[in-house]
């Protein structure tokens, strides 16, 4: 089931970026009166959540450096509602999907499965422990095909997340320094000029470096060393594994349906970079 897992990241992770990557969800935020990305982001996706302090969003997210939520969370929803940025993301996400994966394919009986097989695996997970999870399962369920695909795949990444979290907690990695580790996985030389984490002052980043070398995780070059290597691979491992709950909803059967339904769907998208 681990192997699931992961597979199913390969496939669903692309749906879920055309929030992110694309123009139509941005444009849609900003039409509402967000300022910025990063106003229309932390308004959206938190907003699963209620008018949570800064703090919650802070703890729930985990990857960001101390006082960047706070910039934006809860000012942006101080005259747009959370529920309006919500219903803008999805607009935003489901006219970005339809754009790039073609009207053929977005109104094709396939896709309206792979929407229905993922809503079943999205809601069948406990919810326990997973606070974002709990947050999007919560919320309706679209009616549209591609909005409610994309909707059941985002749902999916947040269970992800959360347990990707729990592992990352596990091991004793913060959040920026997992920024770090993701950034040497990636061949990204010198990590901290990866884009999560090169606005960060150069102070806080060279701690951050510097509490890595002393745990033996990277070397003096900054650098993978074997142990952070191997630490890295731990928490990928359990997060996968960490992540299987919801596909055993689904039978051996309807798992292959999805991945054979989502395979073009997803090649679309990862030649298109989900924008």
């Amino acid at each position: 089931m681990t192997h699931t897992a992961r597979r199913m990241f390969e496939l669903l992770e692309p749906i879920c970026l055309v929030t992110f990557f694309a123009d139509e969800c941005n444009e849609e935020l900003a039409a509402l009166g967000h300022p910025t990305y990063w106003d229309g982001y932390f308004a959206s996706r938190a907003a699963p959540l209620g008018r949570v302090p800064a703090e919650v969003v802070d703890a729930a997210f985990y990857s960001f450096a101390e006082g960047e939520v706070a910039r934006h969370i809860p000012s942006a929803w101080e005259t747009i509602p959370p529920e309006a940025s919500l219903a803008a993301r999805e607009r935003g996400s489901a006219a970005s999907l339809r754009r790039i994966v073609g009207p053929e394919l977005a109104g094709s009986p396939g896709l309206a499965r792979a929407a229905d097989l993922t809503t079943k695996a999205a809601q069948g997970a406990p919810v326990a422990g997973r606070v974002m999870y709990a947050g999007m399962r919560a919320l309706p369920v679209p009616d549209d095909p591609v909005a409610r695909l994309w909707h059941s795949a985002t749902v999916l990444r947040e269970h992800r997340a959360d347990g990707h979290i729990a592992a990352l907690v596990g091991a004793g990695i913060g959040g920026t320094e997992s920024h770090v580790l993701s950034a040497l996985d990636m061949g990204i030389d010198p990590p901290e000029s990866f884009g999560r984490i090169h606005h960060l002052p150069k102070e806080r980043l060279a701690e951050v470096m510097a509490g890595l070398r002393g745990r033996g995780l990277v070397d003096a070059e900054g650098r993978f060393t074997e142990a952070g290597r191997a630490t890295k691979q731990r928490i990928e491992d359990l997060t996968d594994e960490l992540a299987t709950a919801p596909y055993d909803a689904l039978t051996p059967e309807e798992l292959d349906e999805l991945v054979a339904e989502l395979e073009p769907i997803t090649a679309r998208l990862v030649a298109a970079g989900s924008q």
